[in-house]
């Protein structure tokens, strides 16, 4: 075991990565090194995540392991969502637990282990009443680089009503980070090489709202861009129905950086679910939208979410759910069954439709999904596409194009073992569910 030495895995979504990263950062200024096996860490970290109760579990085994291989002098310190909202949870579940941060005060991690290392025998809580999550970031680049991509945090926390989320209980109401830090970090950025940039919060869409900006999203853009010339793409992740304005998708249709790909979690079509869900029911709003954005961008890659088995649904308002896929053809989807969690403005509703019910829907959804999906993929055969070159080996390359954003979307396989973080043109030659296969234009 390394003295002064830390171990930090983080878990959840790309918002909880950049947290970590962010620690790592504080930890490394401060003269601690970071090693990628427990065994050598004299402090172990844990940046959990609290969303939903698969999230919870999961989170409770690594704790778990970790303390059960904790050799002496070890600290092992509980971060992050899991921690904000469920301590006793955490508490009751797990032995060991050396200290506990919230994801509201992810900054104060060196203040928590110096006090730990004075007092190496007494469980610390840091987990001040603090009512969103803090702005000092201590000059920290809020990002996370994953090699010739980086997630950019613009913003944390959220001020939406969704009856079946948690988020605003666990980081609090909309943060915006001033729009010139952001700037800031995205030169750095550039500077370190980065290909792909990607704009993370909550709700992007809602950037500047407590800034006192109107359309705060598009402003960014419009400001960030001349900025950062040499970063050939920008991503958005993260929008909220009703809130993608016509300043935004002309800033994505004019601009050559901004890649035609939007992520937007729509939950349900049917009016009647999306109010029992405290969600934006306006379905003539989404069909206009997507009609406009389509317009002014024929090639748009558009990703969504469902939820299914949210009380109440009935087979009437699922067969809307499938219907509104038919008819509008995403190129991704994600789908998860309700999750029942206690605090939301759901819980009232219980959790009345049987697991059993959720899973054929779920299974249902995600065929419907595949056969459209193979359809939009296969729409690109013959066609010409920019791939951003990940990984290579044994004669072939495997990259992303625009129209897949990391982790969650497909990949496109050239033939050709290609420079890693290069972007250079392939022509789509196959089709998978998911996957594109091509080769490289010379």
């Amino acid at each position: 075991m390394k003295t002064n030495s830390f171990y930090l895995t983080s878990l959840g979504c790309a918002k909880n990565t950049v947290d970590s990263d962010s620690m790592a950062v504080l930890l490394e200024r401060d003269g601690y090194q970071a090693v990628d096996r427990a065994s050598n860490a004299s402090l172990l970290i844990v940046n959990t995540c609290g969303f939903i109760h698969s999230a919870r579990q999961e989170s409770i085994a690594v704790l778990r392991e970790l303390s059960n291989k904790k050799k002496p002098g070890q600290l092992l310190i509980a971060a992050g969502c899991l921690t904000e909202r469920y301590r006793d949870l955490l508490i009751e579940s797990v032995n060991g637990i050396d200290g506990f941060i919230g994801t509201r005060r992810w900054m104060d991690i060196l203040e928590l282990v110096k006090s730990l290392h004075a007092e190496p025998s007494k469980p610390r809580y840091h987990l001040p009443e603090s009512p969103t999550v803090g702005k000092d970031e201590k000059s920290v680049v809020r990002a996370a680089v994953q090699g010739a991509s980086a997630y950019l945090k613009i913003a944390d926390g959220c001020r939406r009503p969704c009856a079946f989320c948690s988020i605003p209980l666990i980081k609090g109401t909309n943060v915006s980070r001033p729009m010139q830090a952001i700037v800031d970090d995205a030169e750095i950025l550039q500077d370190a090489g980065v290909k792909e940039l990607i704009l993370i919060a909550q709700d992007t869409t809602d950037y500047g709202s407590d800034l006192g900006l109107k359309d705060g999203l598009a402003q960014l853009l419009e400001t960030m861009l001349p900025e950062i010339p040499n970063i050939p793409w920008v991503r958005i992740l993260y929008s909220y129905p009703g809130y993608v304005t016509e300043r935004l998708i002309d800033a994505m249709s004019s601009s050559k950086q901004i890649l035609h790909y939007l992520d937007i979690p729509l939950q349900h079509a049917h009016p009647d679910t999306l109010k029992r869900m405290k969600r934006p029911s306006n379905m003539d709003w989404v069909y206009q939208t997507i009609q406009k954005m389509r317009k002014a961008m024929p090639d748009l890659a558009i990703r969504t979410t469902f939820i299914v088995g949210y009380p109440g649904e009935t087979d009437q308002e699922f067969e809307t759910l499938l219907n509104f896929m038919r008819e509008i053809k995403f190129d991704h989807v994600g789908a998860f069954p309700f999750s029942f969690e206690v605090g939301t403005s759901s819980e009232p509703l219980g959790d009345p439709i049987p697991e059993t019910i959720k899973q054929d829907r779920l299974k249902q959804l995600m065929q419907l999904q595949e056969g459209i999906s193979l359809s939009r993929n296969q729409a690109w055969i013959g066609k010409s596409l920019s791939v951003l070159i990940e990984g290579q080996g044994d004669g072939i390359s495997v990259g992303r194009s625009f129209r897949d954003a990391p982790e969650i979307d497909g990949l496109v396989i050239v033939e050709n073992e290609i420079e890693v973080g290069s972007i250079v043109p392939v022509r789509v030659s196959g089709a998978l569910t998911h996957d594109l296969t091509g080769t490289l234009i010379q």
